[in-house]
């Protein structure tokens, strides 16, 4: 399993977003033009990261601006802005029906549940640790070197 491109793209975007958005506007189509996807998927990921309320965007081609501090942005607020886990919550699906009759099937989510779940809570603790700060003046230093 793999978690979909949308947290890096939009990880990616938001970098962009603080680095050009007081030089210039920052519209889709450069977000689109930098991240090399479609212009569609920029935008649906823009209204993730607005609903979020971690950006602002204007109309037309007004641009974008991130409306937090870096500082009080996390990577896992990104994730949880784009990442769509369903009404469960857990990054790790289960098969439907594992056979009851089978020693392993009725056994499956008492073996696995909790690891994954602790698995889970590891990776979103590791998020949590890292600001989008910290991602951009990483991207800073890259760019001038």
């Amino acid at each position: 399993m793999q978690i979909s491109s949308r947290f890096t793209i939009a990880t990616h975007m938001l970098i962009i977003i603080a680095i050009k958005s007081q030089e210039s506007k920052v519209t889709s189509d450069f977000l689109a033009a930098s991240v090399g996807v479609n212009p569609v998927i920029i935008r649906k990921i823009l209204s993730q990261l607005k609903k979020a309320e971690l950006i602002s965007v204007a109309r037309g081609t007004g641009g974008t601006e991130i409306i937090k501090d870096l500082q009080e942005i996390s990577l896992f607020d990104v994730y949880r802005a784009v990442e769509c886990l369903g009404k469960s919550g857990k990054l790790f699906s289960f098969h439907d029906n594992p056979n009851p009759n089978c020693p392993v099937g009725a056994n499956i989510h008492e073996v696995l549940d909790q690891k994954l779940l602790d698995i889970q809570l590891a990776m979103e603790n590791q998020l949590r640790q890292t600001s989008l700060a910290q991602v951009v003046e990483d991207a800073q230093d890259k760019m001038t070197k």
